[in-house]
């Protein structure tokens, strides 16, 4: 048998299924396990959304539509960037594809040949790394510690580009994280990449779920120059808790949207007609469920982060958006618990899953060894027992 693509071959399962995967089989098993592994909401897609949708098959809008999603849709982008952000895109520069990680994708593919850097900062998205190796491109993983929120500067930026840099992922707010660059950060970190002239792909799906009244700052918005270099890319995802209607937007120059389309048009062919009209509802209706949302995030994440805090023999820093939070295990590595050696923080959410009844996320997935990722996208209830749970696991 003849070989098989060896880039194929060297992409790696997404953590974050697999320990959802795990979570569910337990729960189909009967086992009373809480899984804080998945980044999806918990709450119901919003009802004249949904009615959207039901209308949408009742009307027949059940046929192929243009690649790039139909012009209402795009239309309903721009009028979004242009709301929340005072940005001005035509719908001919956004493309709607099936998600936002497919947006990812296709960003990749249209700006990096083989063997260019693709600059990636860590903790990262556990897709990122992959994305980039599957269009040829080399992953260079800039690390931010703790102690600097996770964040990367411009001067580690800075010294990470090389003569084959071509792009640079950037999440905000983060996930793993939950951290939110500000304006300030984002201007330095823009400032670098217009002296480079670097494309970034800046992924902003979480930019509805920001805390303490701050507001994400869009990387397009620093200024006309950086705009053109990047790929704002969204989607109705998380804020309308849409996640398997899979419709996610990127928003770029006309050269790069093109080529993006052209992708989504010999690969998926278009997203779905009937999914696309429910997020033209989504984009379009009052935001007020929204932000009923994200102030329930917020009251989640003020718990679990001063319950967590209290828990002898871990820690963790406030998040600021997203629903995350990062579990720091330093003072676990090398311990005994259940009769389990901590050596890692795989072998702790083995343990804290087997003997806890707890799911998260090893961080080493992520580019954040000795952490693990909760999210808090799950009930109060939940989030009560999962840390009761956690400090009965490390006190036995």
């Amino acid at each position: 048998m003849k070989e098989l693509s060896r880039i194929a071959q060297s992409i790696q399962a997404s953590t974050t299924m697999a320990i959802d995967a795990m979570f569910k089989q337990m729960k189909a098993d009967g086992i009373d396990v809480i899984g804080f592994g998945a980044g999806e909401p918990d709450f119901n897609t919003p009802d004249n959304i949904k009615q959207a949708g039901i209308e949408a098959i009742e009307h027949n809008v059940t046929r192929y539509t243009p690649s790039a999603g139909t012009v209402e849709l795009r239309q309903a982008v721009c009028d979004r960037m242009k709301a929340d952000y005072g940005l001005d895109y035509k719908p001919s520069q956004v493309v709607v594809s099936s998600g936002a990680k497919h947006l990812v994708y296709l960003a990749l593919r249209a700006m990096v040949n083989p063997g260019d850097e693709v600059i990636l900062p860590a903790p990262y998205w556990v897709s990122y790394i992959e994305l980039i190796r599957m269009v040829g491109g080399v992953p260079v993983v800039v690390t931010a510690t703790e102690e600097e929120h996770f964040k990367l500067s411009a001067e580690k930026l800075e010294a990470a580009i090389t003569p084959k840099t071509k792009a640079m992922i950037l999440n905000n707010p983060s996930n793993p994280t939950g951290m939110m660059y500000s304006r300030e950060e984002l201007e330095a970190i823009a400032a670098v990449c217009l002296k480079h002239e670097i494309y970034v792909i800046s992924d902003e799906i979480y930019a509805c779920l920001a805390y303490d009244g701050k507001k994400s700052t869009s990387f397009a918005e620093l200024g006309p120059e950086i705009k053109d270099l990047t790929v704002l890319v969204s989607g109705v995802s998380k804020a309308y808790a849409m996640t398997g209607w899979r419709i996610g937007y990127a928003c770029a120059n006309d050269t790069l949207a093109k080529i993006m389309a052209n992708y989504v048009s010999h690969s998926t062919g278009s997203p779905v007609a009937i999914c696309q009209k429910a997020a033209v509802e989504a984009l379009t209706s009052p935001q007020d469920q929204v932000e009923t949302m994200r102030q329930a995030f917020e009251e989640r994440r003020n718990y679990i982060v001063e319950r967590m805090n209290s828990i002898p023999g871990v820690s963790c820093i406030k998040p600021e958006g997203a629903f995350y939070v990062m579990m720091n295990l330093e003072q676990l590595i090398g311990k005994t618990i259940h009769g389990v050696k901590i050596t890692n923080d795989d072998v702790f959410a083995d343990a804290l899953l087997k003997y806890g009844l707890v799911a998260v996320v090893p961080g080493s997935g992520f580019g954040a060894p000795n952490f693990v990722r909760w999210s808090y996208a799950t009930s109060m209830e939940n989030i009560k027992e999962g840390l009761t749970r956690l400090e009965k696991f490390l006190a036995e």
